[in-house]
């Protein structure tokens, strides 16, 4: 295996109360002309209302889509970010009366993907009404590439992020490669941050990038998710900072 799974795949595991995250197979992402094995995760969480928001859905099978039903209504379908969106249409087939919701970029990407994707409404700066009681939120400025949405579960205190960290675990990959790979951008557990190539396009546009930064910090978050790699169940603001230090420089 090139890249560490989450076993078990395809299975809601709590995280908190009305909190759960499930761990996906493996995607290949194009990196500097390489297909780059990334393995996925998706966050749900059951709103005040009871309803299910889930955010960066992952490829969804009958046994997944049978134990999502069980906690509850599927209401939301978040794309975090414009690389996060591939699977939402499945996902909407199973739940047309969800909401899908995009990210700055996502649709520009999909259409020049020929990914048939349509959105209902655009993520904005502040949570909307329909979960403000809830999750807290705030667009992930300064990139001049990607622009990433990022969450705040209140109750758990869990900071939910999508590439903005990546933390890979190279004990679990036998590829020499790929465990270089890893160490080379920036993106190797116990040190997993912003990709190197990601920080990059945040040039000259630290300032911005920095008031985002403190924003976070302010939530004081004790979990971080993570879409790929090892996540923080504990120390969630300590591990915000050494993953950010970058932006202290």
């Amino acid at each position: 295996m090139s890249t560490p799974l989450y076993d078990p795949l395809n299975t809601l595991k709590p995280v908190a109360a009305d909190l759960w995250i499930v761990d996906g197979g493996m995607i290949r992402m194009h990196v500097a002309g390489l297909g780059v094995p990334f393995s996925t995760r998706m966050t749900v969480i059951r709103l005040t209302d009871q309803s299910l928001w889930i955010h960066s859905p992952i490829k969804p099978e009958a046994s997944l889509f049978d134990a999502i039903d069980a906690l509850g209504e599927v209401r939301h379908l978040i794309s975090p970010n414009k690389l996060h969106y591939a699977y939402i249409p499945e996902w909407k087939k199973r739940y047309p009366e969800a909401l899908a919701w995009s990210s700055p970029g996502v649709e520009k990407r999909a259409a020049s993907q020929n990914i048939p994707v349509s959105f209902d409404r655009a993520l904005e700066d502040h949570a909307p009404s329909l979960w403000s009681e809830d999750i807290g939120q705030l667009i992930f400025k300064g990139s001049r590439v990607l622009e990433e949405v990022v969450f705040f579960h209140k109750s758990s205190q869990t900071l939910i992020l999508t590439d903005l960290i990546e933390n890979f675990e190279p004990k679990k990959t036998t590829s020499r490669f790929y465990k270089g790979l890893y160490k080379l951008a920036g993106t190797a557990d116990p040190d997993g941050k912003t990709p190197v190539d990601l920080r990059a396009t945040f040039k000259g546009r630290r300032q911005e990038a920095f008031r985002c930064y403190q924003q976070m910090l302010h939530w004081q978050p004790e979990k971080i998710i993570l879409a790929h790699g090892r996540w923080y169940d504990t120390d969630g603001t300590a591990e915000l900072k050494r993953a950010f230090r970058w932006l202290e420089k």
